[in-house]
């Protein structure tokens, strides 16, 4: 598990972390959730999904968002089409400046979408600001007639390019042996399975029992045109819940440094 990590600041720390709707007492597991970010790394990026309204409303009152971070919600509107959504947090004393932030609906019989947002960073060597799309994602969980995977990441590809590089980040459910297939014929990389081949990186089916059936690596971090310099897993703890314990996600977090210097492209210059 990861411990207090404090990188260059050449680049992007990403955190993305599935924050379990459907398990009891949201906004406690939420807080506990922060509080594990705030305690084990310095991020820049705090990629979010599966926020119910519950959760959404302890997040946006929370001291540590309010006083450090900028919300791509400001309240739960969303929540009038949505039993869950997904929540992008850009540090307020990062280096990046912000931009447009949209959504992109995907092909879904969920109705899952694209959390788009832009952020200009500093480009090292030439001294330009340069832009890096964020894209935050929670892809189908079940199989659909027809599959669907293939139109959705392609559809999320396009808008990476179309800024010249890009992170996409969150939850992407694999659903066949071929997904990382499909990352590759869209020219994206799984900052995981590029850095650290040697290790599955489980992020979800934390007991014994369940690494033995259920266990598998949902959350990812796709880069197109960047590349990680190190990513690593972030721990779940317990709440108390009622009598019992109860882990606040079942989904472990990943952080992930993406270095820009040597990668990125001045506006202007892209496709």
């Amino acid at each position: 598990m990861a411990s207090i990590w404090n990188p260059s600041p050449k680049g992007l720390e990403t955190v993305t972390w599935n924050a379990d709707a459907g398990s009891p007492s949201p906004g406690p597991r939420i807080s506990t959730l922060l509080q594990t970010i705030e305690s084990h790394i310095t991020a820049d990026i705090i990629f979010l999904q599966e926020v119910n309204e519950a959760a959404l409303v302890q997040l946006l009152a929370h001291p540590w968002v309010q006083q450090n971070w900028y919300s791509n919600e400001a309240d739960t509107s969303h929540f009038r089409h949505q039993a869950l959504t997904t929540v992008t947090l850009i540090s307020k004393s990062s280096s990046v400046k912000l931009g447009q932030v949209w959504r992109v609906n995907l092909p879904s019989p969920f109705e899952r979408d694209g959390l788009c947002c832009d952020v200009f960073a500093k480009n090292a060597s030439q001294k330009e600001n340069s832009r890096v799309r964020l894209v935050n994602v929670h892809l189908d969980s079940l199989h659909t007639i027809p599959l669907l995977r293939m139109q959705q990441v392609w559809i999320v590809t396009q808008f990476m390019r179309s800024a010249g590089c890009g992170v996409v980040a969150g939850d992407f459910d694999p659903l066949f042996q071929e997904d990382e297939k499909v990352l590759q014929i869209n020219g994206l990389v799984d900052s995981w399975a590029s850095f650290r081949q040697w290790d599955p990186g489980y992020t979800w089916g934390l007991s014994e029992e369940e690494q033995l059936l259920f266990s598998s690596r949902l959350g990812k971090v796709v880069v197109y045109s960047l590349a990680a310099a190190n990513i690593d897993m972030l721990p779940v703890s317990s709440i108390q819940h009622g009598d019992t314990a109860l882990d606040f996600s079942q989904h472990h977090g990943i952080c992930c440094f993406i270095a820009w210097q040597r990668y990125l492209t001045p506006l202007g210059q892209q496709d």
